[in-house]
């Protein structure tokens, strides 16, 4: 993992990070939080929503696409 030791992340965690850099590798762009949450095995995009923000609080930011929000990347505002 980059700047976080994978240690310190859990399995479900893990397996969000390599199923995303995976997605990329295989078809050249994110997933959507729904394809996401489909390839690690959660049904609610709220579950793979909360991984996802728990995973940028760690400094460790994971790449979606879809809809676009009027927040600022940066801050979150």
């Amino acid at each position: 993992m980059s700047t976080i030791a994978s240690d310190t992340l859990t399995d479900r965690q893990r397996r969000i990070v390599a199923c995303a850099r995976e997605w990329i590798a295989e078809h050249g762009e994110a997933p959507s939080v729904r394809e996401l949450g489909a390839a690690v095995g959660l049904t609610s995009s709220s579950s793979v929503a909360y991984h996802l923000r728990r995973l940028r609080e760690r400094g460790l930011a994971v790449e979606t696409r879809g809809r676009r929000s009027d927040r600022c990347p940066p801050c979150g505002q």
